[in-house]
């Protein structure tokens, strides 16, 4: 079966073009046989729904078509709508005339797209958590009480004269500011939480050459994924695979082995590779354990990466380094692998945080940030009320390129609901 969607001002007029003599009741499926509006020829026997404005995904009159899905059947179907002055939809663009009519902000939407994206739990989870609105609602309450800091602000600014603006009106405005300013700061601590369930954590697998990292990561993802071969330098370029370990993805990175070299195409791979490994999550330095060399003069290391003894089912593996999380075991025998993944589980998990409302995007965490360092100079000792009063602006404009609406009016809305100003 296949859903044609119809959506504007004309779609319950294209209903009656291809179901002559159909009344349907709105949002109730009615069977019925579509015809060709141009010369009477059968489409399909179908299913169709209504949906009239504003009750519908858009906010316009909507008009869903359920139809067999053969090829055939939806390219003479969508002649027939072609030929009454219909036209494709652009990628998005159902979605994107529900946001302009107000069904939801921009994070809704967002959660949408994710949640159509996702291929673990933990992101379906959270899109869904996103999509209802979650975000949304928590960006909604820092402007609700910023506007009404704003209200407060911009009274004492301009209405001080008024006999109904008390005297002293803005000195709670501090307080109320630096309350929000507290939540924007718990939310900014997340460190990458919703953006690692969304995205996945970042894992590169780092070491020298021969060390057995391709080999690895194809063990972990069960395919051949890199080519492995005895011969140095076979890794040129970056190799990423992507695993769900218990609801969470993570994305593993192969990378060219780490040594100084006089070809060119093996010292650009060893480059992207300290790249990669530089802008990762969490790394895996790989050593073969008879040389135990790779890591003690590689500065890409942080605290909280793991390493792991490759080939240690040859012997001469020496002790764990007690500065990482030390796993021994063989990636060609599969010999502490299943520690591995274990550790990758447990590590992801904790990256990912305990659930609740996470900010998903680096969008997100830009614009956050700015209304949150606008909010700090809000709230600074002494600051002039006027300067103060454009901070908060700045703070409402950032929250608003989140969820992407901001209307002035609302600010005067504040001011006149609150006082007596001008009656």
């Amino acid at each position: 079966m296949a859903v044609v969607r119809v959506s504007g001002p004309r779609a319950l007029g294209v209903l009656a073009a291809l179901a002559p003599g159909l009344t349907p009741r709105p949002r109730q499926a009615h069977r019925t046989v579509l015809r060709d509006p141009k010369d009477g020829a059968v489409l399909d026997d179908g299913l169709a729904l209504i949906f009239p404005a504003p009750g519908s995904f858009t906010g316009e009159d909507v008009l869903e078509l359920h139809v067999h899905g053969a090829p055939t059947v939806i390219d003479r179907l969508f002649e027939a709508l072609a030929g009454l002055g219909l036209r494709a939809a652009g990628p998005g663009e159902f979605t994107r005339r529900a946001f302009m009519n107000g069904k939801m902000d921009l994070t809704a939407a967002e959660g949408l797209a994710d949640l159509i994206a996702a291929d673990s739990e933990a992101q379906r989870a959270q899109a869904l958590s996103q999509m209802g609105g979650a975000w949304g609602a928590v960006i909604a309450d820092w402007q609700a009480r910023l506007l009404d800091a704003l209200a407060l602000l911009e009274a004492a600014i301009d209405f001080v004269d008024e006999d109904d603006v008390p005297d002293g009106i803005s000195d709670s405005v501090p307080e109320r500011l630096k309350g929000v300013a507290d939540e924007m700061a718990r939310h900014l601590a997340g460190e990458r939480s919703g953006e690692i369930v969304r995205d996945g954590l970042r894992v590169a697998i780092v070491g020298p050459p021969n060390v057995g990292k391709s080999t690895l990561l194809n063990a972990l993802a069960g395919r051949d994924a890199a080519i492995v071969s005895d011969i140095p330098g076979t890794t040129r370029d970056i190799v990423e695979v992507r695993l769900d370990l218990d609801g969470y993805v993570v994305v593993l990175a192969d990378t060219a082995g780490q040594r100084a070299t006089d070809d060119p195409i093996e010292r650009e791979g060893v480059r992207r590779a300290r790249a990669k490994a530089a802008e990762s999550d969490l790394r895996i330095f790989v050593q073969d354990s008879r040389t135990r060399v790779g890591l003690e003069t590689d500065d890409l290391a942080r605290a909280g990466d793991m390493v792991f003894v490759n080939k240690a089912d040859l012997g001469a593996a020496g002790d764990a380094d007690s500065r990482f999380d030390t796993l021994f075991g063989s990636a060609l025998s599969g010999v502490g692998l299943e520690a591995l993944l274990g550790a990758l589980s447990a590590r992801v998990k904790m990256h990912a945080g305990e659930g609740g409302v996470l900010i998903t995007r680096r969008r997100h965490r830009d614009a956050l940030a700015a209304a949150h360092s606008a909010l700090l100079r809000a709230t600074g000792s002494a600051y002039p009320v006027d300067l103060a009063a454009e901070d908060v602006r700045l703070a409402l404009q950032g929250l608003a390129r989140i969820v992407g609406r901001f209307d002035v009016e609302q600010v005067l809305d504040r001011i006149f609901g609150q006082f007596c100003i001008g009656k």
